[in-house]
């Protein structure tokens, strides 16, 4: 497809500045917003070579008209680009993916000022710190915060108006010592500005500075007898120390840095920020850009370090990334580490982001999975004309060896997945003898008596191991327990795959391809090989105990000892009766061989 005319136009007069470029289809819609150090260079090269990437030459397919906008430097394009970008969401632009709203940490522009989290930025004169990206590390600091000093959470206007007229009265916070009561005139505005003051230097990673003035405060204190406040402060050291420990993990002397570090696939790019201040991070936080383009990962980085630092207010002179950076940004220093503290630096972040960049992948997978199990559900819903969709699916299976040892299990689906944790076991209490019809009476019953009991979520479809005898066995608990309208019960004969319904003689017949058979087959083997185990387990525990349990004087810790040490009852009698008596004594061992 050759170039029109009024874009040909438009290529013979595009300047050599540096600027922004905007392509637009026929219908004006704004297609992709780009940045380039000299336009015309940039984008007559959509034109005259030969696109590789397939969404590249559909975009250029679709360029009906372009506009450029001139500005004086690079750092000036590309920001124009990211607010561009932000601005309209062209389709063939990245996508800056970030809809989550972040805490930060608020200071009140107020007399007496409150330190509180928020997740509402607001241009009223306060103060904010953040985003943080967890709410829980919020939660850790604000909590440290007042450990050290004690503040007003209360939200009073301590005006000096108002406290002089005695409006307030002093709560339960007061009383116990976690405010000095301003309210009432017994802190004053100075003192409590100089906490916040101290506040606002440990969140900033300032907090040599903090250390060094508790230390002067708790030696006046000394110095004037004042041991008791000398002691409090004391305290607060000890808890800033600990806290600057915890946090300090590179080189102290790495201060006011800003980390930014890549990892990409094929599809997305996610890009992690470390705010590093006296050697300890104080921001975390990663973005996810999804791709559209054929863009380098330089080119990703530059706009993500426009994003975020707009994002986060930053104003570090002093940048460390992973990769190089084609364009400067103005009056920083961007550095790529090769070695020592801020190489280390840079592969934390790469850690970070990698993290984000396999659960993105895991939730995608895992989405994929939902999808196929909600349409193998809705087929089974329409194979066995249920009026309600078989989310929750449990299935009954019993055992015995030559009618003894029987027991059962029942086995739980949700969302066509095997849920483990409800698997449940049964003995069989109530059937004398191979009663199999009798056997699973029982256990229907004794399983949904028992959720009915504790308003336990009942399932939609239960399936049962055998033809119709057993599924008629079954529905008589079902009848019992008045659950004939709310729940589906269906049987499964082993050796044709004959599906039963409860009110049905003839039984169905699925394809042997279809995913509906393939999830009963899956419950009733999964029933099968849980209840086998329990019950081989069961029989090698009754083996155990009749050989030696029928011995008198031979109590079940004597014969757990034997078993751990020979392994075996065989074992056992074949032993060497003076290892017996080493182990259990003459006495017992004179009665194990009598």
């Amino acid at each position: 497809m050759g170039i029109s005319n009024h874009i040909d136009e438009i290529l013979k007069t595009l300047p050599d500045e540096p600027g922004v470029y905007q392509y637009f289809d026929k219908n004006n819609t704004i297609l992709y917003v780009g940045k380039a150090k000299f336009l015309k260079k940039r984008v007559r090269s959509y034109f005259t070579k030969k696109q590789v990437n397939i969404k590249t030459k559909i975009l250029v397919e679709k360029i009906y008209d372009i506009k450029y906008i001139v500005v004086s430097t690079e750092m000036d394009a590309l920001l124009l680009e990211n607010n561009l970008i932000k601005k309209y969401k062209p389709r063939y632009n990245v996508l800056l993916k970030d809809d989550k709203t972040y805490p930060w940490i608020c200071i009140k522009n107020e007399p007496f000022p409150r330190i509180f989290q928020t997740r509402k930025v607001f241009k009223d004169g306060s103060e904010y710190f953040g985003p943080y990206a967890s709410t829980y590390l919020v939660k850790i600091i604000l909590d440290f915060f007042r450990q050290l000093y004690p503040l007003r959470n209360c939200n009073l206007n301590l005006s000096e108006k108002n406290i002089q007229n005695n409006k307030f009265k002093v709560c339960l916070e007061y009383h116990i010592k976690n405010c000095l009561g301003p309210c009432i005139g017994k802190q004053n505005n100075i003192n409590y500005l100089e906490s916040i003051n101290q506040i606002r230097k440990i969140i900033s990673g300032d907090i040599k500075s903090v250390i060094k003035h508790l230390k002067e405060e708790m030696n006046n204190f000394s110095n004037n007898l004042d041991f008791e406040n000398a002691n409090s402060t004391k305290e607060k050291l000890i808890l800033l120390k600990n806290y600057q420990s915890k946090s300090t993990i590179v080189n102290p002397k790495i201060n006011n840095v800003e980390v930014f570090s890549l990892v990409s696939d094929e599809n997305a790019a996610f890009v992690n920020f470390l705010k590093v201040n006296s050697g300890a991070i104080i921001q975390s936080y990663t973005l996810e850009i999804n791709k559209q383009l054929d863009e380098t990962e330089e080119k990703l980085l530059s706009l993500a370090i426009i994003e975020i630092r707009q994002k986060f207010n930053s104003t570090s002179k002093d940048i460390y990334c992973s990769h190089f950076l084609n364009e400067n940004i103005d009056e920083v220093n961007i550095e790529v580490p090769k070695i020592g503290d801020k190489k280390k630096l840079i592969e934390l972040g790469m850690r970070n982001a990698k993290y984000m960049l396999l659960e993105k992948r895991k939730s995608k997978i895992n989405n994929i999975k939902r999808a196929n199990n909600n349409r193998i559900l809705t087929q089974l819903q329409k194979d066995l004309k249920l009026q309600r969709l078989p989310k929750h699916i449990e299935c009954f299976d019993n055992s015995n060896f030559q009618g003894n040892f029987p027991v059962a299990a029942c086995v739980v689906f949700k969302n066509a997945r095997a849920c483990k944790k409800e698997y449940r076991h049964y003995n069989i209490k109530t059937v004398l003898g191979p009663d199999d019809y009798a056997s699973m009476e029982e256990v229907v019953f004794r399983r949904y008596s028992r959720i009915l009991e504790e308003e336990g979520e009942l399932p939609q479809l239960i399936v049962i191991d055998g033809g119709k005898g057993q599924l008629s066995s079954a529905m008589k608990s079902i009848n019992k327990l008045n659950l004939t309208t709310k729940i589906t019960v269906i049987g499964i004969a082993k050796r044709l795959e004959e599906i039963f319904l409860a009110d049905d003689n003839v039984p169905i017949y699925l394809d042997k391809r279809s995913e509906s058979l393939k999830l009963i087959q899956q419950l009733r083997d999964e029933a099968h090989r849980f209840g086998i185990t329990h019950h081989r387990n069961k029989r090698s525990k009754n083996a155990l105990v009749t050989s030696l349990d029928k011995i008198k004087g031979i109590g079940p810790k004597t014969i757990e000892l034997l078993i751990t040490k020979f392994g075996s009852v065989k074992k056992v009698k074949e032993a060497d009766k003076t290892d017996l008596i080493k182990l259990i004594g003459i006495k017992k061992t004179n009665k194990i061989f009598e």
